[in-house]
């Protein structure tokens, strides 16, 4: 099954409450996105979104210039849904972070929780990395959460890859400087725990 398939299944057969990465709002990111890009007028991708409240928080906050993609149209309709008018304050992009066209240099924050530790073919990381250089400013940041050194080998019926900050870092190479680094303990709507490694890295 292609990933797209895979992922359209998972919105589609199930609650967004019900998945394991559910969380109602995703404090850590928010906080560290208005630490280090304070102004409304920052740009900020969120890349494999679902159907998270990070945009709706963003919103909240007052930021303008929000783009939120996803693989799973149906993730991305259930937040359109959500949010009802405040929806055509977003831009909304259905694909594949790994060939989707994205403006370049264009964004201050790129964001993503759980998507690079679906990547287990190094060609795909070495993509997405690419990707990112070329979609970011200089100057700008990117906060990625990936599964921790302790966390699950497995989510959604995937393998996944996990890292510490080190690993991490070693695979997105020297276009980007790891700033800091926590670990957070997520429990999961089942009540299972997983451990993720967030991480913050400025572009050069």
């Amino acid at each position: 099954m292609q990933a797209d398939q895979h992922w359209e299944q998972v919105y589609r057969s199930r609650s967004t409450r019900e998945v394991s990465w559910y969380r109602a709002h995703l404090e850590r990111s928010l906080e560290t996105i208005r630490r280090v890009a304070p102004s409304p007028n920052t740009a900020i991708l969120d890349v494999g979104a679902g159907a998270s409240t990070l945009v709706d928080d963003l919103l909240s906050a007052g930021y303008t210039r929000l783009t939120v993609l996803d693989i799973a149209a149906a993730a991305l309709e259930s937040s359109r849904v959500r949010l009802g008018a405040k929806a055509t304050e977003v831009n909304w992009l259905v694909g594949n972070v790994l060939d989707v066209a994205l403006p370049a240099h264009h964004f201050d924050i790129w964001h993503d929780r759980a998507v690079f530790h679906f990547l287990t073919d190094a060609g795909d990381r070495q993509r997405y990395v690419a990707q990112m250089a070329a979609a970011l400013r200089p100057g700008g940041h990117a906060l990625i959460a990936t599964f921790g050194p302790e966390g699950p080998l497995r989510c959604s019926g995937l393998p996944v890859v996990r890292y510490d900050a080190q690993s991490l870092s070693k695979e997105l190479g020297k276009a980007f400087t790891l700033v800091d680094w926590t670990i957070e303990h997520h429990e999961t709507p089942a009540g299972a725990q997983q451990q993720f490694l967030h991480a913050l890295f400025a572009a050069e």
